[in-house]
């Protein structure tokens, strides 16, 4: 696989939850995480005293977290509205010659910061809130 774009790493948010999604504007960074808890089912009799792990269970998640500047686009007032409702909507995150992500997830965090002589920043965080789903590219 080829080196890859930074920018071509997209956040979509289903706007109006019936599956319109539109890409997040002016985020300039981006990133998911993918974690599983493991759960230990070592005992007085597993083979050399080496740690046994139970496959299958643990809890999965994923965060996704940006930044950027604000825009003041449709999608800045979706994501404010989204986390001041609470409402846990669909994203999809692409990830280049990777595949899409998709599923729910909650905006758990929704910052603001900016400069006298700079640009209007932020930064966004998100939770999944249910099973997703990959689609390979």
């Amino acid at each position: 696989m080829a080196a890859q774009k930074g920018k071509d790493l997209l956040l979509k948010i289903d706007a109006t939850g019936s599956g319109g999604f539109v890409t997040v504007a002016g985020l300039r960074s981006r990133q998911i995480a993918f974690n599983a808890e493991s759960v230990d089912v070592t005992d007085a009799d597993s083979a050399g005293r080496w740690r046994e792990l139970l496959e299958g269970a643990g809890v999965r998640r994923a965060g996704v977290s940006g930044a950027g500047i604000f825009r003041d686009a449709s999608t800045d007032a979706t994501i404010r509205q989204v986390f001041f409702d609470g409402t846990i909507r669909d994203w999809q995150v692409i990830v280049p010659d990777f595949g899409t992500i998709e599923g729910p997830f909650q905006v758990t965090a929704l910052e603001y910061a900016g400069e006298h002589d700079g640009e209007l920043g932020y930064e966004i965080a998100l939770e999944s809130a249910g099973a997703l789903a990959f689609t390979a590219a």
